[in-house]
């Protein structure tokens, strides 16, 4: 009988220490003067003494994935994108309640290490953490042989924020009257992807496809990074809130801000809406990009079904204050992120319960656990 190694077992440590050291530069490029220590290390160190400026600092966390997106990147062989996917979903959820993002950690298994193919998703989670002011403190890279198939892989992460206890945004700061501003989406985000895939496969469709309405391939499509918002949401709050409040206290513009994930729009919207008030979304404001609309005609699939399930050009909305909600959409269009004024709160009427209307409305509540307000969607999109 032979020795049994690891290596024999498919686990190959000395790739996985290469995968490191191509990884290092990118981690290193998101560590500011609170880190300490590099890569390599037991655990990730963040230097919390920032921390005592705040009055009654609420540490916020958030965990995510990419989904099963990530077999779209393996059929394209495309993974520094992913990284936009990950730190989209984890990092915008924390920034909802107004929380600042301090650090992050990754998740990386694989069927077997290919270090050049880990370097190259741990280079996309960098940058995206750049781009949201995050840093990535560190992580792990984990090698499952037999258990996913040797050119599988899948991502996960976790981030740490903080935000002002007086500051919290959330329903509670949410009134008759306020605006609702749609914050455009890049496309189909990192939510829905079963649905998607599922679609692809019955229309015979292939990921090299060209498509005239996008200008390249299906597959490049299906691949476009999330747009990650953190940045953009902060900068918002802190343009549109003012100190006038009593000893100073601050007056936030945006009320509540939902990030439209898993369920759609009316679903997450409705987790910030309190009880007895009703957001109403109007449909008629914004058109969703042609994608949506190739997936609904392709698959044959029923208009609740993709409002139930993707985005549809939604990315995140904010409550806003009426009066700022002009400010509001000048602010992020000056930022670079397309915004528009998709609704408005107001006192909740006795409208029917989560099922559609022969005109189109539909009203969802009692979301995600939450038993709160709702959402009315009203109007049909352009065309």
């Amino acid at each position: 009988m032979e020795p049994v190694t690891y290596a024999g077992s498919g686990v190959d440590v000395e790739a996985g220490d290469r995968a490191v050291q191509l990884m290092k530069a990118s981690v290193a490029g998101t560590h500011g003067p609170e880190v300490l220590g590099g890569i390599g290390g037991f655990a990730g160190l963040y230097d919390a003494s920032a921390l005592t400026g705040y009055r009654r600092p609420l540490l916020a966390t958030s965990t995510d994935g990419v989904g099963t997106k990530v077999a779209v990147a393996q059929a394209m062989g495309v993974l520094d994108t992913l990284g936009f996917d990950l730190v989209g979903m984890v990092v915008d959820d924390l920034v909802v309640c107004g929380a600042k993002p301090l650090f992050m950690t990754d998740y990386v298994v694989c069927g077997r290490v290919v270090p050049e193919r880990v370097a190259d998703l741990v280079r996309g989670i960098a940058a995206a953490c750049l781009q949201a002011g995050c840093a990535l403190v560190g992580g792990e890279t984990a090698e499952h042989p037999g258990l996913l198939e040797p050119d599988e892989f899948d991502l996960a992460g976790a981030a740490t924020g903080v935000v002002e206890a007086e500051e919290v945004l959330g329903p509670d700061r949410v009134r008759p009257g306020d605006v609702l501003v749609g914050l455009a989406s890049s496309g189909l985000h990192s939510n829905g992807y079963s649905l998607i895939r599922r679609v692809v496969e019955v229309s015979g469709w292939g990921l090299e496809r060209q498509v005239d309405e996008f200008g390249r391939t299906l597959g490049e499509e299906l691949l476009t990074p999330t747009r990650v918002y953190a940045a953009d949401v902060l900068d918002l709050v802190a343009a549109t809130g003012d100190r006038g409040g009593p000893e100073g206290s601050f007056r936030p513009g945006v009320h509540a801000v939902s990030h439209v994930t898993g369920g759609g729009l009316a679903a997450n919207l409705a987790r910030v809406i309190p009880s007895g008030l009703e957001a109403v979304v109007d449909r008629s404001t914004w058109t969703p990009a042609p994608v949506f609309e190739l997936l609904a005609r392709l698959g044959s699939v029923p208009r609740p079904d993709l409002e139930r399930t993707l985005n549809l050009g939604v990315g995140m909305v904010a409550v806003v204050a009426a009066e700022r909600a002009g400010d509001a959409v000048g602010r992020l269009a000056a930022r670079g992120v397309p915004a528009w004024v998709l609704g408005e709160v107001r006192e909740a009427g006795d409208g029917p319960g989560d099922t559609g209307t022969a005109d189109g409305d539909v009203v969802v509540r009692g979301t995600k656990g939450v038993d709160a307000g709702a959402v009315r969607m009203v109007g049909r999109h352009p065309g």
